[in-house]
């Protein structure tokens, strides 16, 4: 006689408690890159204060120059900057004035470094999503047609274009643009940042264009290494061995590559944004890195430290973007984040 089970198994879970349960353990991955991104701007703020502090450098004679000046009057500076505070006091009131969104006023432009830094904020902008542009539609595709015809004529050429690159530096390369398209040939202007609209976008171009090269040289060759690691792959032999066609086959090749591309589009996203500050400073564009570079040399402390934790932050937003994409795009990274 069989026994009958008293104590039944638990129901399975529906559809919407499991999305539930996805949800919440994606909010708390979430959540733990924001905490990690937290203490990494404490830390990167630290570090700021410290080298500021120690660099060599008078505030005092950087704001009055070759002006004669009395005992009080210098006195007087010190005592409104707290020039003379410990340097855990200065930096602890920094830090507390930072957390209520007050990051202090520019020494050197007597303005809030909120509106220092706006009125610098567009210009940066616009040139990293130019030369992140240009990065991208053209070092994506030239990886893609190396990677086609490895060993061929076309990938000669397109790995000499990215050695060419990777091997020249930024401001070399920028130096070269200036003298070839703005002296040499005059199509685009040789400093600043124009009137606004396309005019803007018409003195981006040369800029945009040394910055990008660099780095769509890395992302050109991290495509072509992705998708010659995919073709070699067994799905694609298995796709193969099916009769699908080149295209199709070429096709599952590039979804399968897909995680390595945008890992690599985001990191020289990244790399734009640290590489602005050379770019700006050679092509003398009014940027966020033309005013770092400035204020780092006159110690206006509030701007640097303001100035460094806005590109920290866009990096970490950005690499926690990144981190996104592979949940989206690998169901295998899926599966672990959401089963934590």
């Amino acid at each position: 006689m069989t026994s009958i089970d008293l104590n039944p198994a638990p129901p399975l879970n529906s559809p919407r408690q499991r999305a539930g349960g996805q949800g919440r353990a994606l909010g708390r991955a979430i959540a733990a890159r924001i905490i990690g991104v937290i203490v990494i701007l404490i830390v990167i703020s630290f570090l700021t204060f410290s080298l500021m502090y120690l660099a060599p450098g008078d505030l005092v004679k950087n704001l009055l120059g070759t002006r004669p000046a009395s005992p009080d009057a210098i006195a007087a500076i010190r005592a409104q900057y707290h020039l003379d505070d410990p340097f855990f006091v200065r930096y602890l009131d920094w830090l507390w004035s930072a957390l209520r969104g007050d990051f202090g006023v520019s020494i050197r432009m007597q303005q809030p470094v909120t509106t220092v830094i706006g009125q610098r904020l567009g210009s940066t902008v616009a040139l990293i999503v130019l030369a992140f542009l240009v990065a991208v539609v053209t070092a994506i595709p030239l990886g893609i047609l190396s990677a086609a015809r490895e060993g061929k004529a076309t990938d000669r050429v397109a790995s000499a274009l990215a050695l060419l690159g990777l091997s020249a530096p930024s401001f070399a390369l920028a130096i070269l643009l200036l003298y070839l398209f703005a002296m040499l040939i005059p199509l685009f202007p040789a400093y600043g940042g124009g009137t606004g609209g396309l005019d803007t976008l018409w003195h981006l171009v040369l800029p945009a264009c040394a910055l990008a090269a660099g780095i769509g040289a890395i992302l050109m060759r991290m495509t072509r290494a992705a998708v010659l690691r995919e073709l070699q792959s067994d799905a694609v032999t298995f796709a193969r061995s099916r009769g699908l066609s080149e295209r199709e086959v070429r096709t599952v090749a590039l979804r399968s590559a897909a995680i390595p591309i945008v890992t690599g589009a985001g990191l020289i996203l990244t790399f734009i944004v640290g590489g602005t500050i050379i770019v700006e400073t050679v092509f003398a564009l009014p940027g966020i890195g033309s005013l770092l570079q400035e204020s780092v040399l006159f110690k206006d402390l509030p701007v640097v430290q303001a100035v460094t934790l806005l590109v920290a932050a866009t990096i970490a937003v950005i690499t926690i973007f990144v981190d996104l994409s592979y949940v989206l795009l690998d169901p295998r990274v899926r599966a672990k984040e959401l089963n934590r």
